[in-house]
């Protein structure tokens, strides 16, 4: 005969107390939280990938547009010339050049010649933080204000840039280039990234080569 006793014993076997249960949701919660602590991290390493591929894009493209640019110059008229300077300690190289229309001016519309300089500036006028950019005026405005001046932000929060020249006569990298009536052979850039500790570099051929 099935008694009243026997039938509380089964519910008793059937059912969770109440440590059972606290323990699988204590598991649950455990587990959900590696869960997120995991998805969270590999969201971070795929961002922090994503802005170092768009930095790297940046100087990818600035590299593309310096040989375009300085392997299309005159050598007589492009004038190209640089200026080693350093400001707190951090290099901060000039290099300028004329141009007409196109790469160096980023425009394709710009009447006339223009006197291009590749330097570092603020960002906001002020402050620490550096960005890397074109200047550029009319090759005849002489004038000592800076109001025909434009500014051409190229890639933000650098920390330096170093310019070198490779000198076929003496055959040697100089810091300076004077001669406006001959072209280096080669040009190398660095430039400080803040995003890394190792600064970025360029080698740009000006000279052409028969291969």
């Amino acid at each position: 005969m099935f008694t009243v006793q026997g039938k509380r014993r089964s519910f008793r076997i059937a059912g969770f107390t109440l440590l059972e249960i606290m323990l699988a949701v204590g598991i649950l919660g455990l587990m959900s939280l590696a869960i997120f602590r995991f998805v969270q991290a590999n969201m971070t390493a795929l961002r922090l990938s994503a802005d170092t591929a768009a930095r790297d894009s940046e100087y990818d493209g600035l590299r593309d547009l310096l040989t375009m640019e300085w392997q299309s110059l005159d050598p007589q008229r492009g004038r190209l010339t640089g200026e080693p300077l350093k400001v707190n300690d951090r290099e901060r190289d000039v290099v300028g050049w004329f141009s007409s229309a196109g790469p160096g001016l980023l425009t394709r519309y710009a009447p006339g010649e223009y006197k291009v300089v590749m330097r570092l500036q603020p960002e906001n006028g002020k402050g620490d933080r550096l960005a890397l950019g074109l200047m550029r005026k009319p090759r005849e405005d002489t004038a000592e204000q800076h109001e025909h001046e434009t500014w051409v932000p190229l890639i933000k929060n650098v920390s330096s840039l170093q310019i070198s020249y490779f000198n076929p006569n003496l055959n040697t990298w100089i810091d300076r280039w004077s001669n406006a009536t001959q072209q280096p052979w080669l040009v190398k850039v660095t430039v400080g990234r803040t995003d890394s500790p190792v600064p970025w570099e360029a080698i740009i051929p000006l000279k052409r080569t028969p291969y």
